[in-house]
């Protein structure tokens, strides 16, 4: 396995992901067993839904024949779209940091941070994964209007994530329920000005890091 990473230029960065991911679990760990409490043992099923995107894109490039069928680009997608608010969704438990939790915040701050950057970064290089696939099949500006939307689209799932409480594996469970929900705040958008509010404003500030993060991969060392 760790020849066919290195063969396809991936390993670092499974190794980094891993060594970021393990961090964050030690971090947390830690916190709960000085604390006392398991408050924010959370953020690791986070960060583990965070982690699917780029687990399913990673597949992808790993068996590059799987990129040659249009089925299985339109299965990869499908799924990765499902799970991709996750990735950003970790930015939201910031929230938490009004309660009083038994540690100094600052120390929260950082925990949280650590778990949110780790997400961001699953989701934003799983949208990279999705770009490489997507520019074989379409043109490079239309690529980039689609990671455009992709991001504005995870945002709404982080809105009905966070305020809506629908999870990823609803649109299994109790999929037309989900599907009136968002039939409901599409529809009739002006019943929910503030779903729309978040869905732009986050849309607009991920795209912000992730154009950021691009900007900067083209630059020379």
């Amino acid at each position: 396995m760790l020849k066919i990473l290195n063969n396809i230029n991936r390993l670092h960065e499974t190794v980094f992901m891993g060594a970021l991911t393990l961090f964050c679990f030690s971090f947390s760990v830690f916190r709960s067993i000085y604390s006392g409490t398991r408050f924010f043992l959370f953020l690791n099923w986070n960060l583990f839904l965070a982690f699917i995107p780029w687990a399913l894109t990673s597949i992808s490039m790993i068996k590059p024949d799987i990129q040659k069928s249009k089925i299985a680009i339109f299965f990869i997608l499908s799924f990765w779209l499902l799970f991709f608010p996750n990735a950003p969704y970790i930015l939201t438990d910031l929230f938490y940091l009004r309660r009083q939790t038994g540690m100094p915040i600052w120390f929260d701050l950082i925990l949280i941070l650590s778990f949110a950057w780790t997400g961001l970064l699953f989701g934003f290089l799983s949208l990279w994964d999705i770009e490489r696939i997507l520019v074989k099949k379409l043109k490079k500006p239309l690529v980039t209007l689609i990671s455009i939307g992709l991001l504005f689209i995870g945002s709404f799932g982080i809105y009905l994530g966070r305020y809506l409480r629908w999870n990823s594996w609803d649109i299994i469970v109790e999929p037309m329920k989900l599907i009136y929900d968002i039939g409901d705040h599409v529809f009739k958008p002006f019943r929910h000005p503030g779903a729309w509010g978040m869905t732009i404003f986050m849309g607009l500030f991920l795209n912000i890091i992730y154009w950021s993060f691009r900007l900067i991969r083209k630059r020379n060392i």
